[in-house]
Order: C-alpha cells, then sequence, then structure tokens
C-alpha cells in the first residue's frame, strides 16, 4: 500500500545523505518535499501541516544541523514522528469475567464489515477464546448468508434470526444465545448504508444502548482515503468509538486513512485487513507501521508468523539438519508450504530492511512453489534424502512425473545443494535456518529455486542500444 509514499520518502533522504552539509534551508526543502508526498498519499490536511511543522522543530531541535550524519538523524525523527501521528495503541481485547465480552462492528455498506466479523472471529479463536457471530445487519441481503458461511469456514457459531428486521431483537437473543452455550465473546455485524443517515445512525445507536458493547470497532475501507476519516468522526459523534479496524490495506490504498484517523478522530487503529483470507488481520502497530512507510521493514511481524509456523522441537530439529548438512527436500517442501501459510514470499520479503525497495522491478510468482512440489513429490524417498544421487535419467524420469522440463529438475536441484551449503554455513544461533534464507545471498537462492530460473525476472532499467539502418538508436 505504501510503496509509492516509501519511495518518495526514500528520495528526499537520498537527496539530504549526498550533502557534506545540512542548513536549515536544506530542511526547510526537504519537509516541502515530504508535504508533497504526504497530500499525494491523501493525508488531511492539517496532520500534514502539523506533522512536517513537528518534524522540523525536532530536527533543529535535536542538532541535526551539527550532526556527522544528519540524513541518518533526520530519518530517526521522521519515523519518531510517524509513530506518535499513528498510536499510542492498545491491541488488546479486555475480555470481562463473567462474559461474554460483546463487541460490536459499524461502519458502511462496502467496508467489508461482515468479513471483518469472520476475521476478528478468526483471531479471538486463535487466543483460545469461544466467539459467537451475531448476524445483525438485516438491511442487507446477502448479509446473513455470508456470515453462516463464513462460520462454517472456520468452525465458530452464527446466531441468526430470518423471521424479523428488528436489529435489537435479533441482538439481545444473540447475546442471550451466547450465555446460554457458553460463548465467552459476542461479535455483532451490524447493518451499514452506502453512505452515512439518520436512520442507519438510530439503528446502530439503539442496537449499542440494548446490549452495552464493551467494545465498539468501525470498519472502514482504506481505499476510500478521506473519506474513510470522515466515516470515522462522523460514527465517533454517535457512538463513542472504541478503535477503527482498517480494511483493504493489501490493494491499491495510498495510505491517508491509516496516517489521519488517529489525528483527526482521537480514535487508534486497532487492526487491519491486509488480505481477502480469513487469517488476514493483523493488530495495528504504529512503530512497525512506521519501519514499512520508511523502507525499514518489519522484522518483528515477520518472526512472529515465523513462530505461528514453526514450533520450538520442529526448528531444533531442522537447525540440527543443517549443521550436519543432511538437510533434504521434505525439509525443503515444508518450509516452502510455510513460506505460503505465513502470506507468501513477496509480503514476507517486504517486511525485511532494506528488502523491500530492492523488489521493485522485481516478479515474484507464489504460484510457483506448486511447480516446485510436483517436482519434489515425483522423486523417490531415496532422492529427496539425498539429492546428490539424481543423476540425468533420475532428472528425465522426475521431470516426466512431474510435467516439467529436465532443465527445470537440474535448475532445482542446483540451486538447492547450494543453499543447502550455505545454511549448513550459517546454521549457528536459534535462527540459522531463518536468516540462511532470508539474508544476503539466501534471498537471491531462494527465489531461484521458487521459480526454477525463470519467474523471477530483474527489468534493467539500463538503456539498450539497437543498429537500426546504419543508426544506434537508444531505448
Amino acid at each position: 500500500m505504501f510503496e509509492a509514499l516509501t519511495e518518495k520518502f526514500n528520495n528526499v533522504f537520498r537527496s539530504l545523505a549526498g550533502r557534506g552539509r545540512i542548513t536549515e534551508a536544506n530542511i526547510s526543502d526537504a519537509m516541502n518535499d515530504v508535504r508533497k508526498a504526504l497530500l499525494e498519499a491523501d493525508v488531511n490536511y492539517q496532520v500534514v501541516k502539523q506533522f512536517c511543522k513537528d518534524v522540523r522543530e525536532a530536527a533543529i531541535g535535536a542538532e541535526v544541523l551539527q550532526s556527522l550524519r544528519p540524513g541518518q538523524v533526520l530519518i530517526k525523527i521522521v519515523h519518531d514522528e510517524l509513530v506518535k501521528l499513528m498510536g499510542p495503541v492498545d491491541t488488546r481485547i479486555y475480555y470481562v469475567s463473567p462474559g461474554p465480552t460483546i463487541i460490536l462492528l459499524a461502519g458502511l455498506q462496502g467496508s467489508g464489515k461482515t468479513t471483518t466479523a469472520g476475521k476478528l472471529a478468526s483471531y479471538i479463536l486463535s487466543k483460545g477464546r469461544k466467539p459467537l457471530l451475531v448476524a445483525d445487519d438485516l438491511q442487507r441481503p446477502a448479509a446473513i448468508d455470508q456470515l453462516i458461511t463464513l462460520g462454517e469456514q472456520l468452525g465458530i457459531d452464527v446466531y441468526s434470526d430470518r423471521g424479523t428486521k428488528d436489529a435489537v431483537a435479533v441482538a439481545r437473543a444473540g447475546v442471550k444465545h451466547a450465555k446460554t452455550n457458553g460463548h465467552s465473546v459476542v461479535i455483532l455485524d451490524t447493518a451499514g448504508r452506502l453512505h452515512i443517515d439518520e436512520e442507519m445512525m438510530a439503528e446502530v445507536s439503539n442496537v449499542a444502548a440494548a446490549v452495552q458493547p464493551q467494545q465498539i470497532y468501525l470498519v472502514c475501507d482504506a481505499m476510500t482515503g478521506q473519506d474513510a476519516v470522515n466515516s470515522a468522526k462522523a460514527f465517533n459523534e454517535k457512538l463513542e468509538l472504541d478503535g477503527v479496524i482498517l480494511t483493504k490495506l493489501d490493494g491499491d490504498a495510498r495510505g491517508g486513512a491509516a496516517l489521519s484517523v488517529k489525528a483527526v478522530t482521537g480514535k487508534p487503529i486497532k487492526f487491519i485487513g491486509i488480505g481477502e483470507k480469513l487469517d488476514k488481520l493483523e493488530e495495528f502497530h504504529p512503530d512497525r507501521m512506521a519501519g514499512r512507510i520508511l523502507g525499514m521493514g518489519d522484522v518483528v511481524s515477520l518472526v512472529e508468523k515465523a513462530q505461528e509456523q514453526f514450533d520450538a522441537e520442529q526448528a531444533a530439529k531442522l537447525q540440527q539438519k543443517m549443521a550436519k548438512g543432511t538437510f533434504g527436500f521434505d525439509d525443503f517442501l515444508k518450509q516452502m508450504q510455510a513460506v505460503k501459510k505465513m502470506g507468501g514470499m513477496a509480503d514476507m520479503l517486504k517486511m525485511l530492511p532494506g528488502i523491500g525497495s530492492k523488489l521493485q522491478g522485481i516478479d515474484i510468482d507464489d504460484g510457483e512453489i506448486k511447480r516446485i512440489e510436483g517436482i519434489i513429490h515425483s522423486m523417490t524417498t531415496e532422492e529427496r534424502r539425498n539429492p546428490d544421487i539424481i543423476n540425468p535419467s533420475r532428472r528425465r524420469r522426475i521431470a516426466a512425473g512431474s510435467g516439467v522440463e529436465q532443465h527445470d529438475v537440474s535448475s532445482l536441484v542446483k540451486t538447492f545443494e547450494r543453499s543447502r551449503d550455505m545454511m549448513k554455513a550459517l546454521s549457528g544461533g536459534a535462527m540459522g535456518g531463518f536468516k540462511a534464507l532470508f539474508s544476503g545471498g539466501g534471498f537471491d537462492m531462494l527465489s531461484s529455486a521458487m521459480s526454477g530460473g525463470r519467474k523471477i525476472k530483474q527489468r534493467s532499467k539500463r538503456k539498450q542500444v539497437i543498429r537500426r539502418k546504419g543508426k544506434i538508436v537508444r531505448r
């Protein structure tokens, strides 16, 4: 989402880094560029004005002018001010005892509210709680069916009543159902409209007054930019929100809503939706988001995702195999499948410091994991355990069995062997295997393995020289 903003910030910092000395005039010029970048990202004008003022004052007050590396100092100041702009945020859900804890979701139609209800239920379920989804959107015809389908996918109960149009009655009955059946959390999916109107506000206000939810979250579509901020402001005046859930941050949103919501409404972003799947809901951390915006990566979130897929015992066994050089294709396949569960290679690499900017012009096809799986599954148990025995005749058989060319098998085997040797060398420490895959040459080798040398292509920016009719043409 923040690619364009990140690139503009990096251009500003690079221009400062090239100067031997920075003056107040240089900082003013830099802040003008930052202001333009933020306005183009659809950040609220007043927020931009105050942000640039705060950065300029902090830069001069922090003696940036006398610093040996003023560009780096300014990056830290901008980072800190971004964190202040979006935070502080407490992402914890405070559960009441005795329960159930009631969470009310409000928002306009099209914001992804019903899907977010499912994502939030999945998140709560992963924390060891027993959620109940209540279909309290009685205006949109497909809302009840959609929520029931989500509940079935997650194995979570859904309360609904198609025989009434009374949202307050359904909400009360849903809470009663939760108490009777031992549900610790109730998530109310209330009705929205295409725009804010009195009827919608009255209905959601009446529901809130009837069931007294412990948390009220507004679901906003990040794609709508400042309209999302205006909606949050209007809903907060009626409901006294506890926070905002910003959806569709994986799309083409320019980031203005994420940077403006807290400053304009005073209400923090609690969660962000980063994909269509039901596990694509993340807690919002201003410091991590600021790091992503400035191209610093988000290693903490990456490690958290890795820990969800690998338990300590599994990691220890993998570490031993790396150290001994006995890491085989079965182990490689398990890691590829874990990458798929963690959101895909492209999303993961963007979280690494310095890598996100290098992905410009690089095509990464996560679908290639399926091709690798096909090749590996066409190998015998012994071949997967000991790839060194794969000779030309075996490669021909594997290629025929997986429907690929023989050179595809050869490429995978060669890049795997190089990766295995490197992982053995880098296997020291608890995160050795992780470093081996995602640092330095490990990125290149893993990328090559995923692509078979074909799918990841660096688009060259160098001009091509072509001879045409005796003339040299540059393009």
